[in-house]
């Protein structure tokens, strides 16, 4: 787990017109290693839905991420779940999925809560937004120098907000291990092309000669 490294697709199934699920496939293809599922329509949570984003998940090898709900996770066998600010206690969380699962959080800019949620069980924490976001307009603005301060936690720190190839390489400058991408590939022309143009950021660089 703290090896994890990548693209962080965030599905959000009310801002898509339809499931676009050859979308995520192109996403995953592409070499997004985490895929969150985040929907809240009123007819929440799809079970078909689900069922056929866990088998592309495991079809690319990636894992599959609920977002707030860590009984659905339980229920659908998820690898993980991701914790907003009021989306339960991160210890019972850990409690019912095991000591194997994959625990987010969601810490804005603030170290403290992220050294809480790691004390109570979390296995990374996530800071934002950074850009302006069409998916969260509202949340707190986060700067990149607390993702540097994270580094010293010893789990996977994850940007969020606004992020795309342009703007991504200074967050993985400044400590990223993952960004969390929504609109930036599932409203991008090509999300095939988005996820892969990220996915190129955190390529192994060749050494200096």
């Amino acid at each position: 787990m703290n090896g994890a490294r990548g693209v962080y697709a965030i599905y959000d199934r009310a801002s898509l017109g339809a499931d676009r699920l050859e979308a995520v496939q192109a996403v995953l293809a592409a070499g997004a290693v985490w895929l969150q599922y985040r929907d809240k329509r009123t007819s929440a949570p799809d079970r078909g839905l689900l069922t056929e984003l866990a088998a592309l998940a495991r079809a690319h090898d990636a894992k599959l991420i609920v977002n707030d709900d860590w009984r659905l996770a339980v229920d659908i066998g998820a690898d993980g779940v991701h914790l907003g600010q009021a989306d339960g206690s991160v210890r019972q969380a850990r409690g019912a999925l095991g000591p194997h699962a994959i625990i987010g959080i969601s810490c804005q800019d603030r170290i403290e809560r992220a050294r809480a949620g790691i004390a109570a069980g979390a296995s990374y924490v996530s800071f934002g937004r950074f850009f302006l976001s069409t998916t969260k307009p509202d949340a707190p603005s986060a700067e990149p120098g607390v993702l540097t301060a994270a580094r010293a936690l010893g789990v996977p720190v994850v940007a969020i907000g606004g992020i795309h190839a342009g703007n991504a390489p200074a967050l993985i400058e400044a400590g990223a291990d993952l960004v969390a991408v929504s609109a930036g590939l599932f409203a991008a022309a090509d999300p095939g092309a988005a996820a892969a143009e990220l996915a190129h950021l955190f390529a192994p660089r060749p050494p200096e000669r």
